[in-house]
Order: C-alpha cells, then sequence, then structure tokens
C-alpha cells in the first residue's frame, strides 16, 4: 500500500524547515497543505520560507505551492486532485511523499477521507463544518461555489452550511474515484507539540520579521497588480489586516497588534481542529523538540 508521511502543527512551529531535513535523509519530497501558499506573490505573508526547504546546500522540491493566481479560485475537492497528482509524480520517482502543513480542512480531506456526496443536513459534516468560524465558512462557501443564489447565504451561519453541502454534493461522481484511492493511502502522521507561550513568543518574532522583510510593501505590490481589496481580504490574517490598514480603515498600531492577535487565535483554532481529527479517529503522534530526533525513529519504523 502507498505510505504517506504527514507533518502537522500550528503556525510558526517549524514544520517546513523539520520536513525538509526529514525530505533530506528520507529520500523525500514535500506536498504543502497552507491553503494561502497555492497562490504566487504571496510570499511573505503565507510564509513561504524558501531558506528552510535548503539542507546540505540542496534544496528539497515541494509541490502545490505557487500555482495559482491570487485571483483564481480554489477548493477542497481540487486540492484533493492536486495532492493525487503531485503523490503520483513523487512515488513514481521511488522517494516518500511528505505532506506538510496546517490547514485543517485540507489535511483532514486527505487523512480524513472526504468524500462529497448528496447533500446531508444531517451527517457528520455539519459537525466539522461547526468548527469552523463563520468568517472561514464564508471563505471555504465562495471557494466551491460560484453561484450565491441568496444574499443570506453568506450571513446565516446555517444557511452557510447548508449552501456548501449542496455545492460540495456537486462532485460526487469524480469524488469517488479519489475516495477509492486516498483510502488505499498508509499515514503516518507526526505533530508538533509546542508549549503556547512559546509559541506566542515565536509567532511574534516571526510576525516582526516579515514586517521588516517588507511584508506590507507585497500587499501594495497584490494591490497594484489589480488583486481587489475584497480579494486580499478573504486571504484572512496578514492579507486582510495590511489591506484594511492600506485601505486607511485602521491605524498601522491598530493593525499590527488586531494581527497579532488574530494569528494567536488562528493558532488556538489549529489545535483544536487538530484534536477533533484525534477524536473521530486519526492517530496523531505527538512529539516534543528536539523535533528531528523525536520524528526520525517513528518514520523508520514506519517505512521500513
Amino acid at each position: 500500500m502507498p505510505k504517506l508521511i504527514t507533518i502537522l502543527g500550528p503556525t510558526a512551529c517549524g514544520k517546513t524547515r523539520l520536513a525538509a531535513q526529514l525530505c533530506r535523509h528520507f529520500n523525500g519530497e514535500i506536498i504543502s497543505c497552507d491553503s494561502r501558499q497555492f497562490f504566487r506573490g504571496m510570499n511573505i505573508g503565507s510564509g513561504k520560507d524558501y531558506a528552510d526547504l535548503l539542507v546540505d546546500d540542496i534544496s528539497i522540491p515541494i509541490h502545490l505551492i505557487d500555482i495559482l493566481n491570487p485571483s483564481d479560485e480554489y477548493d477542497v475537492f481540487s486540492y484533493q486532485k492536486d495532492f493525487i497528482q503531485a503523490f503520483h509524480k513523487i512515488n513514481s520517482a521511488s522517494k516518500n511523499a511528505f505532506l506538510v502543513g496546517g490547514s485543517g480542512l485540507y489535511l483532514s480531506s486527505i487523512l480524513q477521507n472526504y468524500r462529497f456526496t448528496k447533500a446531508d443536513f444531517d451527517s457528520s459534516r455539519v459537525d466539522e463544518l461547526n468548527q469552523l468560524a463563520t468568517e472561514e465558512l464564508v471563505v471555504h462557501l465562495k471557494n466551491i461555489s460560484s453561484q450565491l443564489h441568496n444574499s443570506t447565504d453568506l450571513i446565516e451561519r446555517e444557511r452557510i452550511i447548508k449552501a456548501i453541502l449542496i455545492a460540495e454534493s456537486d462532485n460526487t461522481a469524480e469524488s469517488a474515484k479519489i475516495s477509492n484511492f486516498v483510502s488505499e493511502l498508509t499515514a503516518l502522521v507526526i505533530g508538533l507539540n509546542i508549549d503556547r507561550a512559546l509559541s506566542k513568543q515565536i509567532i511574534a518574532k516571526r510576525l516582526s520579521s516579515r514586517f521588516e522583510e517588507g511584508m506590507i510593501e507585497e500587499v501594495q505590490q497584490l494591490l497594484a497588480a489589480g488583486i481587489s481589496p475584497d480579494r486580499l481580504k478573504f486571504f484572512g490574517l496578514e492579507y486582510k489586516f495590511i489591506t484594511s490598514y492600506l485601505l486607511s480603515e485602521i491605524t498601522l498600531d491598530d493593525m499590527k497588534e488586531k494581527l497579532l492577535f488574530a494569528i494567536y487565535n488562528f493558532a488556538k483554532r489549529q489545535m483544536t481542529w487538530f484534536r477533533r481529527m484525534e477524536k473521530q479517529g486519526v492517530k496523531i503522534n505527538w512529539i516534543d523538540a528536539p523535533y528531528y530526533e523525536n520524528a526520525r525513529p517513528l518514520i523508520e519504523n514506519f517505512i521500513g
């Protein structure tokens, strides 16, 4: 059976660097599972830390980043298809595939084998969607549905979830084929466990560095390239708050403060999602630092 190694954890915990080191040792390549790194030109804000991919002067290949323009639509169903294509490419080269990221919905679509079927308003999928913030539900609905017939679909939480279930059901036939492939995967899931206080320190330091690297200028360039403010706000976090600042909707100090708080909350929501995955049967092998030393024996046992 084909094998998949997954590295997950909250934002800023060092997933990419660890994965690159493990790929170097275990002849692997990375499949990104970060919902904003799919888009070109969104580098600093989405955390495309290319330097983390360089190990022993060798750049570890990474798939599913820079595959779309910011104006393009993308959804979980499309991600499943792209994941399978990337996995086949890596597997056919006799290498090990590492699924790496923190985007819970996309991780679950692979690890929990999401299959889009006829809309069932009483299914467990409703419980899964209820774990998302309303803003995240709106983002997901806009991604998968090009036809929104009623503006209240974007206002009332219950209507948003129903609209998502209907939109997802449109891909039933092809989803069955994807599900058959994903069900054959054997997955080792490694989660990076980081102290919350330390996580906040790392997040704050990283955010400060990204401002120094030109994150505000990056958003300015995207606006200048014709990406609408609403579209940039749609991506959330850095792109949402910096866009609001550039539109003079909030001050610089307010932007930085609100953004930092939003990233803290995002990290908490990620961990909530991962814990829910565990309750639903996904075995996550949580490891503490030093990550490499603790992850290596798990992978050695997994791949034999």
